[in-house]
Formats: structure tokens, sequence, C-alpha cells
């Protein structure tokens, strides 16, 4: 058992990952100033202790006696990110790298640190290893490549950043993401019989469910120190490497009736990576991913269809992150740094 804080604890991977943690008796506790408090989409978010606090404005006092950080919290797509761009750097990077500081500081002696396979960017037709080159295409991207440098300067005898670098997530959670690719796609069949491309399909894309990314923390927090110390894992399988038109012909396959448009301005995606993800495999022998893009995509359209999903909603601001951001923000609740208005505050 391991005393473990884990930040972004409210959001997509975080209501996955803490019940996973508490099944396997680890002390959690969380961080989230919980944006997305009114966007819960099925099933329970976890109980669990909880700092209801922004990452910008933690303190060292409050990192004492924790053994690990799993450092989730952030903005957290690339439309989000966008959308202030020197917000996704003081947030992504600034408080990252601050809350790392401050953890080495207090005796935090293992910090996972939320990378992503997003650090590639355009990176073409070749399968890609922890050591290719980054070349990131969004600010989120970047924030993600920044921060890793950040930390391996640090790491030491004393401190062990691990970058968990996952591919496109996918699948159910709480806090569910409808901006991710078969997330989306498959709402999109479900809600109006079209699997809606934005892009031409042709961009390759990595994709892995969120509870084998879940597993993959679990993976890192719990094996030997020399496994872990100052490295990057891919997280994914290397089978699992698909066009997004290959996902939209999964899609189409498994929500009856269907058929697959693209949008009128459908054109090339900058972001175009494939990704090797045998290292995980080798180094980690306890991190067994169990779904697959079709399994996952079943179990989406079965939610979808019992909760009754319509395109207002997950196109909107129920749903929908960047929505969702910019209605708090217009009607008052959030600031334009995104932190709570105390007036508005639920």
């Amino acid at each position: 058992m391991m005393k473990v804080l884990v930040t972004g604890s409210l959001g997509y991977i975080g209501t996955v990952l803490v019940p996973m943690l508490q099944q396997r008796d680890h002390d959690v506790t969380g961080v989230d100033t919980d944006l997305y408090q009114k966007c819960t989409f099925a099933g329970q978010v976890p109980e669990v202790k909880t700092m209801h606090a922004d990452v910008r404005d933690l303190h060292p006092d409050d990192l004492v006696a924790y053994e690990a950080i799993i450092h989730l919290a952030g903005l957290s797509n690339d439309p989000l990110g966008d959308y202030q761009p020197e917000l996704t750097e003081k947030i992504n990077e600034a408080a990252s790298v601050r809350l790392a500081e401050m953890a080495k500081t207090t005796g935090v002696r293992r910090f996972l640190f939320a990378s992503s396979c997003s650090n590639y960017g355009a990176a073409g037709d070749q399968f890609l290893t922890e050591t290719a080159d980054f070349n990131p295409v969004t600010p989120y991207g970047v924030s993600k490549v920044k921060v890793e440098a950040a930390l391996t300067q640090m790491a030491d005898e004393s401190f062990s950043p691990t970058y968990i670098r996952a591919s496109t997530a996918y699948g159910l959670s709480p806090r569910l993401r409808f901006d991710l690719v078969a997330n989306n796609l498959t709402a999109w069949a479900f809600t109006t019989g079209l699997v809606y491309l934005k892009s031409d399909g042709t961009p390759w894309r990595p994709i892995v469910h969120v509870e084998d990314i879940a597993r993959a923390y679990i993976a890192a927090l719990e094996a030997p120190r020399d496994l872990i110390h100052d490295e990057a894992f891919n997280v994914g399988t290397t089978t699992e490497n698909y066009r997004i038109r290959e996902i939209a012909e999964m899609v189409k396959e498994i929500v009856p009736g269907c058929k697959i448009e693209y949008a009128p301005d459908a054109g090339p995606d900058q972001r175009c990576y494939r990704v090797d993800c045998n290292k995980i495999a080798r180094v980690l022998k306890d991190f067994k991913p169990q779904w697959t893009a079709r399994r996952g995509i079943e179990q989406l359209y079965e939610a979808y269809k019992n909760t009754g999903l319509t395109l207002e909603e997950f196109e909107g601001p129920k749903y929908k992150r960047i929505a969702h951001v910019k209605k708090l923000v217009d009607d008052g609740s959030l600031d334009h740094d995104l932190r709570w208005t105390d007036r508005k505050r639920v």
C-alpha cells in the first residue's frame, strides 16, 4: 500500500483510476478544482478524500507524507488548450513543474506525469518508440514536452519521475470526454446515423481504453524503482494503431444503420503518428491491457443507447469541454483564468 495523491482525480481518467487504486488498497487523496462537476455522464464519481483546489494553488504543506503523486490535472484537449494558449502554459506547464519541485522538496519519491503521445505530433507512418523525436503541433503537446524536459533535470536518487505517454484514450468514464475520436464518432453515429469525420480520415492514431491507461499508472506505481526511474512509456498496444477512417469503419459496423460522412471542410490533420508500445509490455510485466477498439466501441454504443444520448448534449455545453468552460466563463462562474468565482461555485 502507498499513500498516493492524484491530481485531476475528478476528470476522465481520474474517476476511473481512483477506484482501481482503492481496490488495490492504496491510500488515495484526490486534488481537483472540479470544472466538470455538472458533466457526469454515467456511473458514480468515486468517493475519495479530495482537496477541492486548483493545482496552481497547492503548497508544500499539501504534499507532506505522500509517497507518490500521479499528476493528471491540466487542460485536457487541443481545443481547450488552444482556447487561451497562455493558460495552457500556466496550468499544464508552469504549475506541473512547480508541483514537481514542491514534491521533491517535501520528500515525495515518485512522480507519475500524464504525458501524451501527442508529443510526437506530426510524425507520419513510422512506428515510434519512446526515443523518437518530438514534433508537437498544439499548445497541449508543447506543454507536455516541456514538462518532461524539466522533470528529467530533477531526477536523482531521491526523486523518480515517470512519463506516462498515453495513446488517444477512449471508453466509458463517469466524466466521459466526447472530443476523443472513438467516443466522438460513436456518439455521432448513435445520435444522427452519421459517422461524421472532421478530417479526411488518413491520419494514424494509436488508441487505448481509459481503463488500460489506469492499469498502466498502477503498474508503474507498483514497479521497482529502477524500472521506472526517469523512464517514459508509450501506453497502449502496438496492434491498436489505426487510421481515423478505420475507426470510423468499426463504428459503422457496430452502430446499426449508420453511414460515414465527411465534413465539408474535412482535410488532412497535422497530428499523425503510430506508436510502438513494446517497451511497457516488456518492462512492466504487470501491465496487461484488457480492451480492443472494437470492444470499446461496443461498450460506448450500449452506454449511449441506455442513457438516450442526444447530439445537443455531447456537442453542446452539457458535455463538450470547451463549450462547457466557455459557458461557465460567460455566466460568471469562472473568471478568465478559469478559477471559480466565490459567488458561483457550487
